[in-house]
């Protein structure tokens, strides 16, 4: 990118609704496609939203640095920093988990692994995994 940074936003519409016995079951707006819903990785589905979230806690001002936002969330700043990574995902890595088409080898544990930061690379990169 050259010249003023450019700026992307992903939008997830969910619904979380809580089940019986305490799961929740995450649910697309009523006149989207819910495609491949039973395959999508929940664990990874939350990581994306809660990464994308806390992207937008930042870029907004609400928090000026990792260390204030993993203190008011009460975790690790080292694990919020691995988790906004997924923020620089490709969009069309982003479609493929919210759709339940990724590989089976994409798990949130590899995506805490380094990963290029080029969507081209990253295509590659998923595959040759």
């Amino acid at each position: 990118m050259t010249g003023a940074a450019q700026m992307l936003t992903v939008r997830v519409p969910l619904a979380v609704r809580k089940q019986r016995g305490g799961r929740k079951l995450m649910i697309a707006p009523v006149g989207t496609t819910n495609r491949g819903a039973s395959a999508a990785d929940t664990t990874l589905v939350k990581a994306l939203a809660r990464a994308f979230r806390w992207r937008r806690m930042m870029e907004t001002g609400r928090y000026s640095t990792i260390d204030e936002l993993a203190a008011a969330e009460k975790i690790n700043s080292s694990y919020v920093s691995r988790l906004l990574r997924l923020t620089l995902l490709s969009p069309d890595i982003v479609e493929a988990i919210l759709d339940g088409r990724q590989p089976g080898r994409m798990t949130l544990p590899a995506l805490m692994e380094p990963f290029p930061v080029e969507w081209q690379s990253q295509q590659r990169h998923a595959i040759d995994r």
